[in-house]
């Protein structure tokens, strides 16, 4: 199948539908039983919008290598539970004692909407639904899925601790590769090798083709940040250089960043070939994280 054959957009739109209707299930599972002001957070949190990338990932991953990816399935509960870690560290990184964001996806950030207290707590409560609902399938794999996801969490930690450290500081690339590796690079290789983990495969043998493709998708967001305007990111442009945050394609100019990306990303799919058929989505997704405008 050729790359313009497949109809990414739509499939993104269909998984980003499926995973919200789950998203909204939990974060309505708690009314009636909590502080209402918080879940009315969560809430907001949750159905946030944007194109719910690391889901579309598990779930493209389970289905090339072979796994049930419906509604009731693992992966679901496995791309519902890792949304909720991406939506917990966005909510926290958006807080003026971190990246002090006053958008996302188009939107006031959590702690403009509601407060700066709300929103720490709504990123704490985040973490553990996500884990309860991951254990909560009864499912042997879940144990080791959630082992992948907390080693992965954990990396993000260390990855926005190493940006903020980075601040107007002149990292030099082996820094700035390691920064982008845990910030960003960790959960989207979870995503593709917990997808794949889904269906049964090693995800220790697939979790360095995700993580390609996570180091391509963070110089991808760089490489936005410098060119995309407010209303087409959908947050603040240009907030890496008004910074002074160590970049790839601040250290190697633009043209050498987009080149290094387009090499992670022919790694990635050639490591993907063989799988066939039936990785055509995750294929596509692969080439739509250079592709996209946000």
């Amino acid at each position: 199948m050729e790359p313009s054959d497949f109809a990414v957009e739509p499939y993104l739109a269909s998984v980003a539908a499926r995973v919200e209707r789950e998203l909204g299930r939990l974060a309505d599972e708690r009314l009636g039983r909590g502080p209402p002001r918080l879940l009315e957070a969560v809430r907001y949190a949750l159905m946030g919008g944007g194109k719910r990338m690391r889901p579309a990932l598990v779930l493209a991953a389970c289905e090339g290598w072979g796994g049930d990816v419906s509604d009731g399935s693992l992966a679901m509960r496995f791309a519902v539970a890792l949304e909720c870690i991406h939506t917990y560290s966005l909510v926290h990184d958006d807080l003026p004692c971190m990246d002090d964001d006053d958008l996302r996806r188009g939107r006031p950030t959590v702690h403009k909407a509601y407060d700066e207290a709300t929103a720490m707590l709504v990123g704490d409560g985040l973490q553990s639904l996500a884990f309860k609902h991951l254990l909560a399938s009864g499912d042997a794999r879940a144990a080791p899925l959630g082992r992948l996801l907390a080693e992965n969490a954990w990396l993000m930690v260390e990855g926005q601790a190493r940006d903020m450290a980075g601040n107007h500081a002149r990292l030099d690339e082996p820094a700035v590769i390691e920064l982008m590796r845990t910030k960003t690079g960790a959960l989207l290789a979870a995503s593709v090798a917990g997808g794949a983990l889904c269906a049964g495969a090693d995800a220790d043998e697939v979790y360095p083709v995700g993580l390609d493709l996570g180091l391509a998708f963070q110089i991808a967001d760089d490489l936005l940040d410098l060119t995309a305007d407010a209303a087409t990111l959908g947050k603040t442009p240009g907030k890496d250089v008004a910074q002074g945050k160590s970049t790839l394609p601040a250290l190697l100019g633009e043209g050498a960043a987009r080149r290094r990306a387009e090499e992670l990303l022919g790694r990635a799919l050639a490591a993907l070939e063989r799988l066939g058929p039936r990785a055509a989505a995750l294929r596509a997704l692969s080439r739509y994280i250079l592709a996209r405008k946000k």
